[in-house]
């Protein structure tokens, strides 16, 4: 945030400004988190399930913070500190982002959709970079309160700004989109995710298009074009659609597609509707080419060349447990997708775990959550899957991955275990690494498979 003072923060949300700290004071950052609280930070204490954060007041003055914002009159007001007295502390973040933003004249691209939001929104920074000073959503700051809060990051060199927008009900996006108002908008799919609340993946497209309600008329959506659902959107949207795919009759597609045996990367032409480049991609996995044609549709909008877009793309480095690799001793890879899953990101991640070059591929699944009914029938696709991509070990962790593993079995994966917890895995997974071994890591949040990778990064191979 542009360093703004406190008596303006007060007024823009319509608050009291208490204390004797100097009204012109400035502060540079909103925190919602101590633990993560620097110096300078205006501190807001928000009610979560177990606990209101206003108990943590004391801690943050301790720690730093220029003030306080508060939704209780303080009893007494520490010396030299100061206070921001409001009704509610709840729907700040909004209040204080809507009235920020208000201060930056820039395009806003907005990206939403089932799988690969945050791969999709760290290459469009990546390429957009090469041109333009580059604001995106950080960590997993996508939601109605993480977005506020990214949007509070915004500096005054900024000159575009790359919004990841999740959701797990129907209204977020719609919430969330009247705060950016973006002008281009991209959707990466339309999976299963989330389809527990939505009801079915009809549900979850029409979820996902409230961001066009938002959008001026001159605004742009860029659609995966292999996307059956996204395609039903075509006439029905006043915004000009833009197709993106492996196939060419899209918009922006790619040929040519290789893999470096020694690297990884992939290797394509880019074929644009004004323009051919030759591209090297800094990731692995097939899948890339999305979020590939996806920021490049979005620079050629802005004024990009081809040329630039190419360089763009080497600047891609993706954000932590997202198809992360890490190389480690004994030519072991580990392929860390940790953060989430879904049927959709499961197929692509064992996809990318069959093309890697090693000898030995072994696939850690856990359960994917908020799948409803349909939950028990999609975790055995997985398990099929893993038989069709010839994967030669699977270990698969909690209740739902039983499922994974009974298919597993009954499709005759060479290797396949299952435990209920990851505790009961780690001395099994121990067992089964060996050199030249591709380790894929992956299950939803919830179940928090990380502990998994720094496991894994920490033991030598037994064979």
């Amino acid at each position: 945030m542009e360093a703004v003072t406190l008596s303006q923060v007060a007024q823009a949300v319509g608050g009291a400004l208490l204390g004797d700290a100097a009204p012109s004071s400035p502060a540079s950052n909103v925190c919602i988190d101590t633990r993560k609280l620097v110096e300078g930070d205006l501190f807001l204490p928000l009610a979560g399930e177990r606990v209101d954060g206003h108990v943590f007041i004391d801690q943050a003055f301790e720690k730093g913070a220029a003030a306080v914002f508060t939704a209780r009159q303080p009893e007494r007001l520490l010396p030299g500190k100061g206070y921001i007295l409001v009704e509610d502390t709840a729907p700040i973040p909004v209040t204080l982002a809507t009235w920020y933003k208000k201060g930056f004249d820039i395009p806003f691209i907005a990206v939403t959709g089932s799988v690969g939001k945050t791969t999709t929104k760290d290459m469009v920074a990546a390429v957009l970079s090469e041109k333009f000073s580059t604001h995106k959503t950080l960590e997993n700051h996508n939601n109605t309160l993480g977005v506020p809060l990214a949007l509070l990051k915004l500096k005054p060199e900024d000159q575009v700004s790359v919004i990841e927008m999740g959701m797990n009900h129907t209204g977020e996006i719609d919430f969330i989109s009247a705060l950016v108002k973006p002008q281009i908008a991209l959707i990466t799919n339309i999976g299963d995710a989330h389809i527990e609340n939505l009801g079915s993946r009809e549900g979850i497209l029409a979820a996902k298009a409230e961001v066009f309600a938002h959008m001026p008329a001159d605004g742009v959506a860029i659609l995966n074009g292999d996307d059956e659902l996204l395609m039903t959107l075509k006439g029905k949207v006043k915004q000009k659609i833009i197709t993106c795919g492996a196939s060419p009759y899209n918009d922006y597609f790619v040929s040519d597609l290789d893999r470096d045996l020694a690297t990884d990367d992939l290797h394509c032409t880019l074929h644009t509707p004004t323009a051919t480049v030759e591209l090297t991609i800094p990731a692995v996995g097939d899948y890339m080419i999305y979020p590939v044609l996806m920021a490049a549709a979005v620079g050629e909008q802005l004024g990009m060349t081809v040329e630039e877009i190419a360089r763009g793309v080497l600047r891609y480095a993706p954000t932590k447990m997202r198809m992360n690799v890490v190389d480690r001793g004994a030519q072991v890879r580990i392929l860390d997708d940790s953060y989430n899953a879904n049927p959709q990101s499961m197929r692509a991640g064992l996809q990318t775990l069959a093309a890697t070059q090693r000898d030995f591929k072994i696939a850690i699944l856990g359960d994917m959550l908020e799948l409803g009914p349909l939950g028990p029938s999609l975790h055995a696709t997985i398990g099929a899957l893993t038989a069709e991509t010839h994967i030669n070990c699977l270990v698969a962790i909690g209740e739902l991955a039983r499922h994974i593993a009974k298919a597993a079995e009954d499709a005759q994966v060479p290797q396949v275990y299952w435990f209920e917890t990851k505790e009961e895995a780690l001395p099994t997974i121990a067992k089964l690494v060996e050199p030249g071994s591709a380790i894929l890591v992956k299950a939803s949040r919830r179940m928090a498979f990380e502990e998994i990778v720094q496991y894994l990064v920490s033991i030598t191979p037994e064979k």
